[in-house]
């Protein structure tokens, strides 16, 4: 959303989308058409049923129609408008994200949202305190510059973020991306300040900075010179270092290898240093104020240790305006914007301390009196303890992130005519050889190409157990490999591996703003001119009540010092990162705050059956030829099925192959006959020619639909075969004269943790049923053997939308589907909440809300379960910030609470919002 996209070689294409009720069905579409390598950015319009993309000039309109079908909705083209530069056409919505410095509460984040909004364009600005970004939607014409200094002008500081572009276009040499690691940050209007340095930069076409994480991301319409952004970050305050993520390294080049080795390491030890540094302030700024507050411990016991006054304020005003000084430039930035946050209240609470102990020493300094130099020195002191422990808190629920960062490896072991050389893995590219030895961690996406081994990978998809692999099977970057070498033949590298995939999930759910956070945003605009009026009241009620000026003065201190807006902003994003980030570590990963809040009130749950509640690898348990020999109908249906993927495909394949082979040892020759013309007709089989015969291999709807009767002795054999549990197909000669040739029955096994999964849903009160395409009576003996009570089968995937439909009419409430394949999409889109199996197709995966990173239903009770509780922890979590200013406020203002415990209060109350959201650390999930 800068000038530098007005000007790209973009096309825009406007579709009518039909099948489209909701707000979620909108996301669902959205997500759907950003999920397409080449889209910039998709914008959908419920109450028009219709989606506008603009694309890259390399995207066919044929692409976006076939992702819209994918996740369950109807797609046609209404017009395709070609962009040149500066052309302006149709209004499209374009997202832009900036990192904001300078927040210390809802308050602040409040601001930054009402700044943002005011800009000409701007159709909404979203702001989460936790992360300390804002997410802005605006017409393609607003300017990344104009929403800088909006929020600039609020009072905080703000940078560009780079949105990460479509896996396609990564590596176009028309943009480049760049990640850094931040050091010197300390709240919202640091992220501001340093994005803002950053999009000064020429060639920036988008920064944005990550407070939580401490990491800016950099976009560039052209190549980027790193030395360049460092240095405007250097300039800005702050320190930079090139960080090592796959998508810099894939952006960046090669070149950038020597200055991002080992990042993790470097980065930890910065941010140590870092909080040794704010360790020491703290202890300086306690060692001169105990001075102050120390006589006033032992003035009860009879010990008169007073320390002159002019000491004390020698004392007090080094604290004051040394170690607090901090607190005044983001206070002077609040007042600047009109705005007002906790540093001003700190702010205005100690200096009045301050100044009313200054004019009493001025006034008669032989004999000043009891003064309260104290008060505004261990209010300071205080307040900085509670933002550092705060900051520490605030680390601990990013941990999930950097667990996962550290899986990164560096360097990779690159196998060339069988020699092996070590090289950055920047220089490795898809198709390239990786030599793997025991005990290292694995640095791609691949294939085995040879050797056998046992893989952990616990980190990434929460099995605790070594998985076994052998030639031809996956593995990921970031697992471990066990006690063999492997060779490995690259997939995905970079930002397109799984475990990039799986950071850049967590990050986005982690900067989510949950539906609720619209209450906490409505009282934060209120909250700090509503505390600065009561104390105003205070000080006034006071003095008509006929109490000293002293007394007055220091009760509105009391009130100041005491209200906390911090607790309210980070009651919601505090809990949501760790929660999201502890369920990342347990195999599930929450794609956003709406999926969150919705799982943890789900009260129906659908289930497809084949490789979600099944192991989804079927074998052929009975093969009955009609009118032919065995083996030839044997040969026919494997010719049939050869090039298909289908599980049950594969299965009559392995089962003629195992056929053939005993065969060709007894005779020594074997029939292979060759199928052309093979095609899938959408639920019903696949056909094809044969000997110039069209053969069709499918269920028994196609069997009627083609008029095609079986024996009656076959027929009763087939249902006995589906009671069973059994998958029945029917191998026919499909043109005249038409035939049948064979009934053939596949089974499957169900997954060992599947009838424990369903019972705990039920024992939470979550209902289950089995949507599945399959025949009635495999479905009903599944069901049966799971203590599922409803069924839907025979269901063709357009009508498994309908199904949960149907679903939530029934039963009311908020209903979940959980599924694996391409025709599990649509009814993933059109639940409430779609849970997708990492096992399962990419399509189901970007259509779902949730996605459960191993086939494991039980699993799907985890996700649930963290959900419950995530929520759980934000209503505490707010209900205690509510409540303790609600109780807090009146006690100061009444002058039952002294500045200093005020101030102690305060200062923890924030702090105790994030370690109550750091106990979802502890949950461990029932999978293993």
């Amino acid at each position: 959303m800068t000038e530098s996209l007005a000007s790209a070689a973009l096309q825009t294409i406007e579709l009518s989308v039909d099948g489209m009720h909701c707000g979620g069905c909108t996301g669902r579409v959205q997500r759907a058409l950003a999920a397409v390598p080449g889209v910039v950015e998709a914008a959908v319009d419920l109450d028009g049923h219709a989606a506008t993309a603009t694309v890259q000039d390399t995207v066919e309109p044929a692409q976006l129609v076939e992702a819209i079908s994918a996740a369950g909705y109807r797609a046609t083209v209404r017009e395709r408008v070609g962009e040149s530069a500066g052309a302006s056409h149709a209004p499209v919505v374009v997202t832009a994200e900036l990192d904001i410095d300078g927040m210390t509460c809802a308050s602040c984040v409040s601001r930054v949202e009402k700044a943002l909004a005011k800009v000409p364009g701007v159709t909404r600005a979203t702001v989460n305190l936790a992360t300390e970004r804002a997410t802005i939607d605006a017409a393609p014409g607003v300017s990344t510059s104009q929403l800088v200094d909006a929020v600039t002008q609020a009072g905080y500081g703000a940078t560009p973020v780079a949105a990460a572009p479509p896996p396609a276009s990564a590596s176009s040499p028309a943009s480049a991306d760049l990640e850094f690691d931040i050091g010197g940050m300390t709240c919202a209007s640091c992220a501001g300040r340093v994005e803002k340095a950053l999009a000064a930069v020429p060639g920036v076409a988008r920064a944005s900075v990550n407070l939580a994480t401490e990491r800016a991301s950099v976009h560039g319409a052209g190549p980027l010179d790193t030395a360049t952004l460092i240095a405007a970050v250097t300039r800005a305050g702050y320190q930079a270092s090139l960080a090592a993520a796959p998508e810099a390294v894939a952006a960046a080049g090669a070149d950038t290898d020597s200055r991002a080795a080992a990042p993790a390491q470097t980065t930890d030890a910065r941010k140590r240093r870092e909080a040794i540094r704010e360790r020491n302030l703290v202890i300086g700024s306690a060692v001169l104020s105990a001075p102050l507050v120390v006589p006033m411990l032992v003035a009860p016991l009879g010990i008169d240790a007073m320390l002159p006054g002019w000491l004390q304020l020698v004392l007090a005003s080094i604290v004051q305006f040394g170690f607090g000084a901090r607190f005044y430039r983001a206070a002077w930035h609040a007042v600047k914007a009109r705005a007002g946050n906790m540093d001003l209240l700190v702010v205005l609470g100690t200096s009045a301390a301050f100044g009313l102990s200054l004019w009493m020493l001025l006034r008669d300094p032989a004999d000043p009196g009891h003064l309260y130099f104290e008060a505004s020195a261990v209010i300071v002191t205080l307040v900085r303890f509670g933002k550092w422990l705060e900051a520490r808190a605030k680390r601990q629920t990013t941990e999930a992130i950097r667990a996962l960062n550290a899986l990164r490896p560096d360097r990779a072991r690159v196998v060339e005519h069988g020699v092996e050389r070590d090289v950055p893995l920047a220089q490795v590219r898809v198709g390239t050889t990786v030599g793997i030895r025991p005990g290292e961690r694995v640095p791609v996406d691949g294939r085995i190409v040879s050797g056998r081994s046992h893989v952990d990978e616990s980190l990434i998809t929460g099995e605790s157990m070594p998985v076994p692999k052998d030639d031809g099977d996956p593995v990921t970057a970031g697992s471990i490999n066990g006690e063999g070498a492997l060779v490995v033949e690259t997939t995905a590298i970079g930002a397109e591996t799984t475990l990039a995939r799986i950071i850049r999930l967590v990050e986005s759910a982690q900067a989510e703003k949950a539906p609720i956070q619209r209450l906490v945003d409505r009282v934060s605009e209120v909250f700090v001119p509503a505390i600065l009026g009561i104390a105003v009241l205070t000080l006034i009620g006071w003095l008509i009540a006929g109490a000293g000026t002293e007394t007055a003065i220091l009760n509105a201190v009391a009130v100041l010092v005491i209200a906390c807006p911090c607790a309210l902003g980070l009651a919601t994003p505090a809990a949501i990162m760790a929660g999201t980030g502890v369920a990342a570590r347990h195999g599930v990963l929450i794609k956003d705050a709406q999926a969150l809040e919705l799982a943890q009130r789900t009260t129906v749950i659908a289930f497809d059956k084949t490789g979600t509640l099944t192991e989804g690898k079927p074998s052929v348990t009975a093969f009955e030829a009609v009118g032919v020999p065995r083996e030839q109908a044997l040969a026919i249906a494997a010719a049939v099925q050869r090039h298909s993927d289908h599980p049950l495909a594969r299965a009559v394949v392995a089962a003629h192959d195992a056929d053939a082979a005993a065969r060709r040892g007894a005779t020594g020759s074997t029939d292979a006959p060759v199928a052309a013309d093979a095609r899938a007709v959408a639920g019903r089989g696949v056909e094809a020619r044969v000997n110039g015969q069209l053969l069709a291999l499918g269920s028994t709807r196609w069997r009627d639909e083609l008029g095609i009767v079986a024996p009656p002795a076959l027929d009763t054999r087939a249902g006995e075969l589906e009671r069973a549990g059994n998958t029945i197909s029917w191998l026919m000669r499909a043109d005249a004269p038409r035939a049948l040739l064979a009934l053939i029955a596949f089974g499957d096994t169900v997954k060992p943790g599947a009838r424990d999964a369903i019972a705990a849903l039920s024992a939470r009160g979550i209902a289950s049923a089995l949507v599945t395409g399959d025949n009635r009576g495999s479905a009903a003996a599944v069901a049966a053997a799971l203590g599922i009570d409803e069924v839907h089968a025979q269901v063709l995937p357009d009508d498994k939308a309908r199904v949960v439909a149907e679903l939530k009419r029934t039963h009311g409430g908020i209903v979940a589907m959980v599924g694996d394949g391409i025709n599990d999409a649509p009814a993933l889109a059109a639940a409430d909440v779609g849970i997708a199996m990492a096992t399962g197709t990419d399509v189901a995966m970007h259509t779902a809300g949730i996605t459960l990173m191993r086939g494991d239903p039980a699993l799907v009770a985890d996700a649930i379960d963290i959900s419950k509780r995530t929520y759980r922890k934000i209503q505490q979590n707010l209900f205690w910030a509510f409540v303790y200013n609600l109780i807090g406020v009146p006690l100061a203002a009444l002058g039952w609470l002294n500045p200093v415990i005020a101030g102690a209060a305060m200062a923890f109350s924030s702090v105790s919002v994030v370690t109550n959201a750091l106990l979802l650390r502890r949950w461990k999930g029932r999978a293993r």
